[in-house]
């Protein structure tokens, strides 16, 4: 018997393409409420009872208040996978990045709540979190993230500017230094000091890369780039979702990364450019902020929680 599973927000950009990857499977059926009734609390509480799990694609006080519903069903409830900010660090919730740590995906496959993790969120977590686990990034490091994203980040009313053309080439924003991500960054990178964070938009629909600059001096015990690379192959393994790409297969890029070459994909490559002689490296996460950021990773957490 398929899965059932109801999109909150499926009219969203990232419900919708979770919607698409959904569309065409036997073991799952969507199940969609009248938009008529989508408000109408008493019949989206019979909706919800008759699925196995609701996913949240809407902005974060809107799921707050669809959690809040599901908790006034009790037993009843479906399990939840919300795709927003509002239960990232929440007691009682999932963090949804498989890679996270040992035993991270049985942990999403048994949860009831899991709370899919944000596209910048993903890429520094997936640099960070491996050398604070391996004790060669101090937990008090002073870090800075730096990150470009493809607009389709940013919500309607960004991918109505750029689509529009009325939007920049390209921006810096959040330099408040506040954004909403940081609370999951620090929290699941395990750092002690909270990190600065300037993230940037640019013209073209998707793709992320996420990079992080390090001095190897102030680094515990490191003295070269490939002990870093070293670190980071040894926690995500071969042939998952997440791959390290060796520096020896660097040569032909002639410096140079573009953001959008793992596009309509659930993969992230990571990168360790290094120049020992310096005494520096850089850092690299590149991803689809729609695929591995976003609707990729929860239809990979809906596949654990559903055993499929």
């Amino acid at each position: 018997m398929a899965a059932k599973v109801f999109i909150d927000g499926e009219a969203g950009t990232t419900g919708l393409i979770i919607r698409d990857m959904l569309g065409a499977r036997a073991d799952i059926e969507l199940v969609s409420i009248d938009p008529a009734k989508r408000k109408d609390n008493d019949a989206k509480k019979t909706l919800l009872a008759s699925v196995d799990v609701a996913v949240l694609c809407l902005p974060d006080e809107a799921a707050k208040a669809a959690v809040a519903l599901m908790d006034e069903m009790g037993d009843a409830a479906p399990r939840v996978l919300d795709a927003s900010s509002a239960h990232r660090v929440a007691p009682g919730w999932v963090y949804g990045f498989p890679e996270l740590a040992d035993g991270q995906a049985d942990r999403i496959a048994t949860a009831n709540r899991v709370a899919n993790p944000g596209c910048y969120a993903t890429g520094a977590i997936s640099l960070l979190r491996p050398l604070v686990d391996a004790q060669l990034l101090p937990p008090d490091f002073p870090v800075t993230i730096n990150a470009v994203s493809g607009y389709s980040g940013g919500g309607k009313a960004m991918i109505a500017a750029y689509e529009s053309r009325t939007a920049p080439d390209f921006e810096l924003y959040a330099l408040g230094l506040e954004h909403k991500h940081m609370a999951e960054i620090q929290h699941y990178s395990r750092l002690e000091r909270r990190a600065i964070f300037v993230p940037s938009v640019a013209d073209f629909r998707q793709g992320m890369l996420v990079s992080i600059p390090l001095h190897l001096d102030f680094l515990s015990g490191v003295t070269n780039g490939a002990e870093i690379e070293e670190a980071l192959a040894a926690h995500y393994g071969e042939g998952g979702f997440v791959s390290v790409i060796r520096s020896g297969d660097l040569a032909r890029e002639s410096g140079k990364i573009e953001p959008q070459g793992l596009n309509n994909t659930n993969q992230m490559e990571l990168r360790v450019i290094a120049n020992d002689e310096r005494r520096q490296a850089v850092l690299i996460a590149r991803l689809d902020n729609l695929g591995k950021g976003a609707s990729g990773a929860a239809v990979q957490n809906l596949e654990l929680m559903l055993g499929l």
